[in-house]
C-alpha cells in the first residue's frame, strides 16, 4: 500500500504514515461479499490479493457482470459511498482475498487535515472515471474478441480463476461466443 500511494508522489511520509494506522485488514473468503445490494457502503479497500466480480441483476433477474477487481487496485460501491445510499450491485469475491480498508468518516477527516488528501483522492478519482470510460468504450465500440484480448493483455493470470459464466457476461456474449472467441485466439 505505501509503494501504492507514493506512486502518485503527492502525500508526505507523515501522510502514508497516518493512513497506515487507519487502515483495517480484512479478509474475503471464496464466494463472500464486499458489499451487497441494498446496504450502504462505508467504506473503500484496497485489494492486496485477490479478485472481485462486481454485477447487478437486470430487470429480467439476470446477473451481469460489468466489473473485475485485481490485486494492487481498489475497489468499493462509489456511487453508494459518495452518495451514501444503498447500492445496486454486488462486490463478490472469486478467490480468498485480502484487503486493507479505510472508513469514508477517516476520509472525510483526512481530507481536513492537509489539501494533499484532497489532491490525491482527485486523481483517483479521476483515474476511475477513466477506466470506467475505457470500459464503455469497449463494450459500444470494440467486438467481444477485442474485448477478451484487452482484458487478455492486462490480466492474464487472472483468466483462468474467473469461471466462464462470469466472463461472458462480462465481455457481454454468451459463453458458447466465449469458447469460439478463445478457440480462435489459440490457434
Amino acid at each position: 500500500m505505501r509503494e501504492y500511494l507514493k506512486s502518485f508522489d503527492i502525500l508526505t511520509e507523515d501522510e502514508i504514515d497516518l493512513f497506515e494506522k487507519l487502515i483495517v485488514r480484512k479478509s474475503i473468503k471464496k464466494g463472500d461479499f464486499f458489499i451487497q445490494e441494498g446496504h450502504t457502503c462505508k467504506e473503500i479497500a484496497f485489494i492486496e490479493s485477490g479478485l472481485f466480480r462486481s454485477y447487478y441483476y437486470s430487470s429480467e433477474g439476470e446477473e451481469v457482470t460489468y466489473c473485475f477487481s485485481f490485486s494492487n487496485s481498489f475497489t468499493s460501491a462509489y456511487s453508494s459511498f459518495l452518495s451514501q445510499t444503498p447500492t445496486v450491485e454486488n462486490i463478490q469475491a472469486l478467490t480468498d482475498c485480502e484487503l486493507l480498508t479505510i472508513s469514508r468518516r477517516e476520509i472525510l477527516k483526512l481530507e481536513k487535515t492537509s489539501y494533499n488528501w484532497l489532491k490525491l483522492f482527485k486523481v483517483m478519482a479521476e483515474q476511475e472515471f477513466i477506466g470506467m470510460e475505457k470500459r464503455i468504450f469497449l463494450l459500444q465500440r470494440g467486438t467481444a474478441e477485442i474485448r477478451y484480448r484487452d482484458l487478455l493483455s492486462h490480466q492474464p493470470e487472472y483468466l483462468r480463476l474467473i469461471p466462464l459464466s462470469y466472463l461472458s457476461s462480462y465481455l457481454g456474449v454468451t459463453p458458447r461466443h466465449l469458447s469460439r472467441i478463445r478457440k480462435a485466439i489459440s490457434n
